[in-house]
């Protein structure tokens, strides 16, 4: 059984999420009813809020034992949140998703349109808050949004491509993912006064945490079970997104890779995604994909050697080690 993420268990962090929380619900609250109704459907969802965590304990590191955050870290925490769940809004309407979080889509229950929209007054309310931080700051987050653009449609064009390859498979998540953890990172350093060494530090700390991340999560995909995702599983096939563990079974070679390629290139009804599953399971591309996660989850405690000593960078460093637990408890069953 998976422990939970010691980066939760810091003390204070709970209050300080808290905070992040009512920040997020009134960070939205616009003179149409229905607009803030729209921009509020996912904050009040709920999540995990690791990237308001990443910001808050990336900020901590400079104290010996955590303290209430101060409220410039909180809205930076807001302002990276909401670049996420408006990535979200778009994110369903290019999947034509039903649900989000447990909960119907915003594109399913108001349509596309107002979905975009919605999407957009997040990513304006991010870019807003950002601002009152500071022009590094803003200029930050405003890269950040252009760099999740471009690992998102790096994506789209390479939709059910059987020849896709790692490295496009690699810059994709770099954009997607990994830009925005590392920003989280950072946001937290600059807002909490830390040393330029430090923030660097801390950047590549999140960057290569979300390059692990987004790996598990695609391994996750493959191999555990829908009540283990909360969501459907072998979304990704479906989508014909093509993740490591797919790319290196078909690059192999062999039958496997024969039988897999049959299937792919297109949609694949429930028959041909479960064969699909069990032939990328039962290779040794699951435990080669694992190898890549864990090398960058070590790329990611290497970086923050400097600050274990403090409570917050110590969880930081954990929290690698926790994901990966989390997939190998996964991929045992």
């Amino acid at each position: 059984m998976v422990q939970p993420n010691p980066l939760l268990l810091l003390p204070t962090l709970a209050d300080d999420l808290a905070r992040v929380e009512d920040q997020l619900r009134l960070s939205v609250q616009a003179e149409d009813r229905f607009l803030t109704e729209v921009a509020s459907h996912l904050i009040k969802a709920g999540g995990k809020r690791v990237r308001p965590a990443f910001c808050v304990a990336s900020a901590a590191t400079r104290l010996a034992a955590m303290a209430p955050a101060p409220a410039d870290v909180v809205s930076g925490a807001v302002s990276v949140e909401l670049v996420h769940l408006g990535s979200l809004y778009h994110d369903d309407v290019m999947d034509d998703a039903l649900t989000r979080r447990t909960v119907e889509s915003v594109n399913a229950r108001w349509g596309n349109l107002k979905a975009i929209l919605a999407g957009d007054y997040l990513l304006a309310r991010a870019s807003e808050i950002a601002a009152s931080l500071g022009t590094e700051v803003a200029g930050l987050l405003a890269s950040t949004i252009a760099r999740l653009c471009e690992g998102q449609i790096l994506e789209l064009q390479h939709t059910f491509n059987a020849q896709r390859n790692e490295e496009g498979y690699l810059a994709s998540i770099d954009g997607k993912t990994a830009s925005l953890l590392g920003t989280a990172c950072r946001i937290g350093g600059i807002v909490g006064g830390l040393p330029r060494p430090v923030i660097d530090r801390l950047t590549q700390f999140g960057h290569s945490y979300g390059m692990a991340f987004q790996i598990v999560d695609d391994i996750l995909d493959v191999v555990a079970t829908d009540e283990e995702l909360g969501k459907p599983s072998g979304h990704d096939l479906v989508e014909g997104v093509y993740t490591l563990p797919v790319i290196r079974v078909l690059a192999a070679g062999g039958s496997d890779a024969d039988r897999l390629g049959d299937l792919l290139g297109g949609p694949l009804e429930p028959p041909a995604l479960a064969d699909a599953r069990a032939i990328v399971r039962g290779s040794r591309e699951v435990e080669t994909a694992l190898d890549t996660a864990r090398a960058y989850a070590g790329q990611a405690a290497a970086a923050l050697t400097d600050v274990t000593e403090s409570e917050a960078g110590g969880a930081l460093v954990a929290a690698a080690d926790h994901l990966l637990e989390t997939v190998r408890v996964a991929a045992e069953r």
